[in-house]
C-alpha cells in the first residue's frame, strides 16, 4: 500500500472506524476484528495439550472419540460471549474463518492433527442456513482448514430434520432431542480420521449425535474441535 492510500484509509477511518468485535473499540490500521489487547485477554483452553482434558471427559461413556478440545472457554456476559454473538448472529462469518486459523496454527504443531484427512462441519438445518446465510461452524472449518492444508467436506454429514432449542434442557433430553436429527453418506472416500467441528460446545449432544452418525457410515476416528467450550 502506497503513503497515499495508507493516509485515505486512516483519514476514512477516522469517520467510519472498524470496530473490535469483541471491546467495540476502534481497530488500528494493522489489526484486523480483535484488537491485540483483546486476543491476549482471551481465555485459551490449552486443551490440546491435555488428552484427559474436561471437554473429552464429557464424551468417556458415551461414544467413542480420540481427542476432544476447544480453543476458548466461554462465559456469559465475557469476551467470547461477544465474539460469538456476532459470529451467529450480527452476519460476521469472517470472525469463525478468523479464529480457524488462529486455532489452526494452534493444532497444527499437534501430530494428532497431522493424520486427519478431512474437516467436517457440524450441519445446520437447510431452512436455519438460508435464513442465517451461512453455518457459522463450516466458516470456523475454513479458517482450520487453510492453516492445517486439510479439505473441508461439506457433504458428508447432513442435518435431515430441525431440532427443537435446547436452551433449557438438560443434558440427557439434549441427547434424545438429537436423535436421527444427523445422517452421514456411505464413506465411500474411505475416511479414515476425520476433525469433527463445532462452534460453542455445550453438553456435547449434538457433537454425540453427530459422532453415532458418522461411525454409522464407517468412519471410526473422529476428532473434535470447537471454537469455545461453555464448561
Amino acid at each position: 500500500m502506497n503513503l497515499a492510500k495508507l493516509y485515505l484509509k486512516d483519514f476514512w477511518g477516522l469517520f467510519f472506524p472498524k470496530l473490535c468485535h469483541t471491546c467495540g473499540i476502534p481497530l488500528l490500521h494493522q489489526e484486523y476484528l480483535i484488537c491485540t489487547t483483546c486476543i491476549y485477554q482471551l481465555p485459551f483452553t490449552d486443551y490440546h495439550l491435555d488428552d484427559e482434558n474436561k471437554l473429552v471427559k464429557q464424551f468417556w461413556g458415551k461414544v467413542h472419540v480420540k481427542s476432544a478440545a476447544a480453543y476458548l472457554f466461554f462465559s456469559k456476559e465475557g469476551k467470547v460471549q461477544n465474539l460469538m454473538h456476532q459470529l451467529k448472529y450480527n452476519n460476521h462469518p469472517e470472525i469463525g474463518v478468523e479464529l480457524g486459523k488462529m486455532y489452526g496454527k494452534v493444532l497444527k504443531k499437534q501430530q494428532r492433527y497431522q493424520s486427519i484427512d478431512a474437516i467436517i462441519p457440524v450441519p445446520l438445518h437447510p431452512s436455519k442456513q438460508r435464513k442465517r446465510g451461512y453455518n457459522q461452524s463450516e466458516q470456523f472449518a475454513l479458517g482450520l482448514s487453510e492453516s492445517l492444508s486439510i479439505p473441508v467436506l461439506n457433504h458428508v454429514l447432513k442435518r435431515v430434520k430441525s431440532s427443537d432449542s435446547q436452551i433449557f434442557m438438560k443434558r440427557e433430553s439434549r441427547f434424545y432431542n438429537m436423535q436421527s436429527v444427523f445422517e452421514a453418506t456411505q464413506n465411500d472416500k474411505h475416511l479414515k480420521s476425520v476433525l469433527l467441528v463445532d462452534d460453542t460446545i455445550t453438553t456435547g449432544a449434538t457433537l454425540e449425535a453427530c459422532v453415532l452418525a458418522l461411525e454409522k457410515a464407517g468412519i471410526q476416528d473422529i476428532h473434535i474441535a470447537g471454537i469455545a467450550f461453555a464448561s
